[in-house]
C-alpha cells in the first residue's frame, strides 16, 4: 500500500509521528511529507532521520490553503495532529475546537481538493461517551471522518481508535519516573483507575494494518491490554530500586474517568469481530457498501469494551514495559 507513495503526515513531529515515519520509511514510499508547525521539531527530527525522502512543512491544520497545498500530488494522509491533553482543552475548549475539529475538516477538504486516495484520522478511547472536551472534540472528528465519505468516490476516510500509548509525550511513565527520582513520591489520581496501554511500536503496526484493511467509514478499534494504574506505579518503584517512594492519592480531576472504554454500549450494537487484534465499528449512516463488506463477520458479545477488565497483572505489566525499553537493563 505504501510502496512508491507520496505520503503526508499531520502532527508528524510528536512520538506518535516519528515512529510512524520510522516504520514508514521501511516500507519504501516515495516521498513523506511532515507536516507541523513547530520548527525546532522538525529540524531535530530531520537532522535524526537524514532521509531524502523525507519533506518537512512548516504548517497548522487550522488554514486550510496550506493543508490544500501541502496534500498537492499525495496518495495516503495520516492525521495525527490535535491538541491532545485533557487539561489543556479543558482550560481552552475554543483553541481544542478549532485544531481538533475544525482543523479536521481542513483535512477532509484538502484531501478532498486533492484527490488523496486514503485519509487515516488517529482516534482516542476518550472519544467514546466522552465527559471531556478533548473526547468530545475527538468524537467530533471520527464523525466528520465518516460522514466525508458520502463525499466525494475519489477518497476513502477511516478512523483508528486507541488508548494510552506508552512513551509518548507526557506519557504517565515518564511522568512517574520524574516523580520517583525528584519526589521520593508518585501522585495518583484514584487507586482503582485502569487504563488501556500499548506500546508505540505495536500501535502503528496496527495502525498500518487497518489503513490497509480498511474500505472507508470504518472506526477500527485497537484490542488494547489494559493495567491498574496503582499496579504501573508499583512495578516502576520496584524497577527503581528505591525502598523510601510514597504514593500518594490526589483525587480524579475534572473531566477523568475511572475506567476508560474504546467502545460504548451504544456502538456495540454494530460492532463486529475483524480479527485478534481489531474490532470494527460500522457507521449507522446509509453507507451500503461498507455494511455489505462486514456483513458476514460475528457480531461483539461484549457491552462495552472497558479498561476495567481483564487488567494485567504486575509482571505482565512488567514484560510490557521492558517490550517498550522503559525498565533498567538489568531488569530479570
Amino acid at each position: 500500500m505504501f510502496e512508491h507513495q507520496t505520503i503526508l503526515v499531520t502532527g508528524a513531529t510528536g512520538s506518535w509521528g516519528n515512529e510512524l515515519v520510522k516504520q514508514l520509511l521501511l516500507k519504501n514510499p516515495k516521498e513523506i511529507r511532515v507536516f507541523s508547525r513547530n520548527e525546532a521539531s522538525q529540524v531535530a527530527m530531520q537532522r535524526r532521520f537524514n532521509d531524502p525522502r523525507l519533506q518537512f512543512i512548516i504548517g497548522d491544520i487550522r488554514e486550510k490553503e496550506s493543508l490544500i497545498k501541502a496534500c498537492t500530488g499525495v496518495e495516503i494522509l495520516f492525521h495525527l495532529a490535535a491538541l491532545k491533553h485533557v487539561p489543556v482543552c479543558e482550560a481552552q475548549p475554543l483553541e481544542a475546537f478549532k485544531t481538533n475539529v475544525i482543523g479536521t475538516q481542513n483535512v477532509i477538504d484538502a484531501a478532498i481538493v486533492n484527490k488523496v486516495k486514503k485519509v487515516i484520522y488517529i482516534s482516542t478511547d476518550k472519544a467514546a461517551n466522552p465527559i471531556n472536551f478533548y473526547g468530545y472534540t475527538k468524537a467530533m472528528g471520527e464523525k466528520l471522518i465518516i460522514h466525508a465519505n458520502n463525499e466525494t468516490p475519489d477518497t476513502k476516510f477511516v478512523s483508528v481508535r486507541g488508548g494510552n500509548v506508552l512513551g509518548t509525550n507526557g506519557s504517565v511513565i515518564h511522568v512517574f519516573k520524574e516523580q520517583i527520582e525528584k519526589n521520593g513520591q508518585i501522585g495518583i489520581t484514584h487507586k482503582d483507575m485502569t487504563r488501556f496501554f500499548l506500546t508505540l511500536e505495536d500501535a502503528i503496526k496496527l495502525l498500518f494494518k487497518a489503513s490497509e484493511s480498511s474500505i472507508g467509514g470504518e472506526i477500527f478499534v485497537m484490542k488494547m491490554p489494559t493495567c491498574r494504574i496503582l499496579d504501573l506505579a508499583h512495578v516502576l518503584i520496584d524497577d527503581s530500586g528505591r525502598k523510601e517512594i510514597e504514593i500518594v492519592e490526589l483525587g480524579i480531576r475534572p473531566g477523568e474517568k475511572l475506567h476508560e472504554i474504546l467502545f460504548s454500549e451504544y456502538e456495540s450494537e454494530t460492532t463486529i469481530v475483524f480479527d485478534e487484534e481489531y474490532f470494527v465499528i460500522i457507521p449507522r449512516e446509509k453507507m451500503h457498501e461498507i455494511k455489505e463488506r462486514y456483513a458476514s463477520y460475528p457480531r461483539v458479545t461484549l457491552k462495552s469494551y472497558s479498561s476495567q477488565e481483564g487488567r494485567m497483572t504486575k509482571d505482565e505489566i512488567k514484560q510490557l514495559l521492558q517490550k517498550g525499553g522503559f525498565l533498567k537493563l538489568t531488569q530479570k
